[in-house]
């Protein structure tokens, strides 16, 4: 949603699988999200001023789609919005309804002109929610601190070895390792059919250590011959691989009431100057 189509689109896990959620219900089935790079120098308070600006506008309509802001702690400086929705229909619901309402729309549009100029670049990408590629995909939105991203583009022509890959990656680490959880959501427009993500969110960055920690438990359960495997399908099947970490910054968030009471010092922080709010996105997509 941050700009409409103009960002009508958001991730990620928003929720244990992406989508925004409240406690612990299913993912979304239609993700959109919005990437914006900043320009050296750019990010920090300054940025989250210029979002704030978006939230307080959604929040004056008391707007019903919440979404998700992060900002990137690995790779290029950028932040991430994160909107879910039920269908490709809700989603052009939601971008109507706010091209009928002309204050927020003004609001919108002006947030966006003071936006842009921190920013290089701007794209949005849709995804869909792959379930059988998912495992346990946990929706604790309310105490999310970060998420890592997975994106992985598979070769084309190498459905089925790309298949046999997930299927016994799930096994093992749900032999393995069930505290382990994530979400996994395939391009569907703005970047290649054969890009998917996995997306893991997590309360505290102890939690990543403590996985390091066990990963040679997911070695175990792979054993040497399914690991002699996993090895010639991934060289054969797959492009790249690239995993990144995120923060949730709750300035660049528009969550539910029910959602910040749970933290109200977290999720109702705001930027130096700025009044409370709440926030969401609304421009051009294209994706990560």
């Amino acid at each position: 949603m941050k700009r409409v189509m103009s960002f009508g689109l958001f991730l990620f896990f928003v929720t244990g699988g992406l989508g925004i959620a409240v406690a612990q219900q299913a993912p979304k089935k239609v993700l959109v999200v919005m990437r914006e790079f900043l320009k050296p120098g750019k990010g920090g308070m300054m940025h989250d001023k210029s979002e704030s600006a978006f939230v307080e506008a959604f929040s004056r309509a008391k707007w019903p789609t919440h979404y998700v802001g992060m900002t990137s702690l690995s790779g290029k400086s950028r932040a991430l919005f994160f909107v879910g929705y039920d269908s490709l229909e809700d989603w052009e619901k939601d971008n109507t309804a706010i091209e009928k309402n002309p204050t927020l729309s003004a609001a919108l549009d002006h947030a966006g002109l003071v936006d842009g100029e921190l920013l290089t670049e701007l794209d949005g990408t849709v995804f869909r929610y792959r379930e059988d590629y998912s495992l346990r995909p946990n929706a604790d939105l309310a105490h999310r601190r970060y998420y890592e991203i997975t994106a992985v583009k598979v070769k084309p022509g190498h459905d089925k070895d790309w298949d046999d890959i997930v299927k016994m990656v799930l096994a093992a680490y749900d032999k393995a390792m069930p505290e382990v959880h994530w979400g996994c959501y395939q391009a569907t427009y703005g970047m290649s059919e054969d890009l998917y993500i996995f997306v893991t969110g997590r309360n505290s960055l102890a939690e990543v250590d403590t996985d390091f920690a066990k990963n040679k438990d997911f070695v175990a359960a792979m054993g040497d011959e399914g690991m002699k495997k996993l090895e010639d399908l991934s060289a054969a099947a797959i492009e790249s691989s690239e995993t990144n970490l995120f923060a949730i910054n709750p300035r660049m968030s528009y969550v539910p009431d029910e959602l910040s009471k749970v933290d109200p010092g977290f999720w109702n922080s705001k930027p130096m100057g700025e009044p409370a709010a709440h926030k969401k996105a609304a421009e051009k997509p294209k994706a990560q």
